[in-house]
């Protein structure tokens, strides 16, 4: 078990020792997630305090028959609705579990922001604000930095709070070189007809006539291990089908249809300057972001290097 406590001590000359402890504890399991339950603990733990101090709840020496319902009541209402609400005293209190969302992962300058739902309307900071006119589903971060004339980092924190609020989802760089994959959740565009329905609006080249379920399903199922967009584009011409190629590649990774199968250079001689980026830990949209180089001239350069194999994952 995880155990959950805020031990407390109220100083006062009436107590045997001239003080009074307490620590209320909540059990939870093991592996249990417990940080929205930090400002419940110490809420009730308040509460009893003030209790304490008002009529001797916990050291009246009734404390079993007074207390044991309260927390009967508390471990009942939190479990079944998130919330409870404790009148024993004149002052009531509401306990709320408040769900914490976990902190996103770090931002890097090749990753793509999208976003995933309207921006509230509320007051956003100053960066914020010179920052979101330049997301657009296509800008990386690196570039969003660019335009918007806004230091590197703080794009990146920007983004991050974002992410963090559920308003925008980081995706892969799209390029015309690029190879996806399908997912076994591909069948769920079979299946679900209101993913259908998101997904032919969504990938549209005009709302005035969408494109047809089979077409979009056709053109995912062909994304395979060495088949690029460009490969798929020559094939299919999607403009005739009514689909934006983009918008098709980006409702994929949103909706974890497809995903990107990255390259991964990896250097087999000794060459310190080079060994760092072409380890096989840096993907071939990372290095390029990080040096300014474009995809086709770095992918040139390493396939003329026999001393470089792409590791494609």
């Amino acid at each position: 078990y995880k155990i959950l406590g805020f031990p407390v001590r109220i100083d006062d000359k009436k107590y045997a020792r001239n003080a009074f402890h307490f620590n209320l504890c909540f059990v939870c399991d093991s592996d249990a997630r417990t940080v929205q339950y930090e400002s419940v603990v110490t809420k009730l733990s308040d509460y009893l305090m003030a209790m304490e101090m008002e009529s001797n709840f916990l050291s009246g020496g009734k404390t079993n028959v007074k207390l044991k319902p309260i927390l009967k009541q508390v471990l009942e209402e939190l479990n079944t609705k998130g919330e409870c609400a404790l009148t024993e005293s004149p002052t009531a209190t509401h306990l709320k579990v408040c769900r914490i969302r976990s902190d996103p992962g770090p931002v890097m300058d090749h990753q793509v922001p999208v976003f995933i739902k309207e921006l509230p309307e509320q007051q956003w900071d100053l960066t914020t604000q010179q920052v979101t006119p330049y997301i657009d589903g296509f800008n990386h971060v690196a570039r969003i930095a660019a335009l918007s004339d806004v230091e590197n980092n703080l794009v990146k924190a920007c983004v991050q709070n974002l992410v963090y609020y559920g308003v925008v989802a980081l995706t892969p760089l799209f390029q015309y070189g690029n190879v996806y994959c399908t997912t076994p959740k591909l069948k769920m565009l079979a299946q679900d007809v209101e993913l259908q329905s998101k997904c032919l609006q969504y990938v549209a080249k005009s709302q005035r006539q969408l494109p047809t379920l089979r077409d979009v399903f056709r053109m995912y199922s062909a994304m395979t291990r060495g088949t690029t967009v460009r490969d798929l584009c020559i094939r299919f011409n999607p403009p005739n089908l009514r689909i934006n190629e983009r918008k098709l590649v980006q409702f994929g990774i949103l909706h974890d249809i497809i995903r990107r199968v990255h390259k991964y250079p990896i250097l087999f001689t000794d060459q310190p300057d080079l060994q760092k980026s072409l380890s096989g830990s840096s993907s071939l949209d990372e290095i390029c972001c990080a040096t300014g180089v474009t995809t086709q001239h770095l992918e040139d350069q390493l396939e003329r290097d026999h001393n470089v194999i792409l590791l494609w994952k």
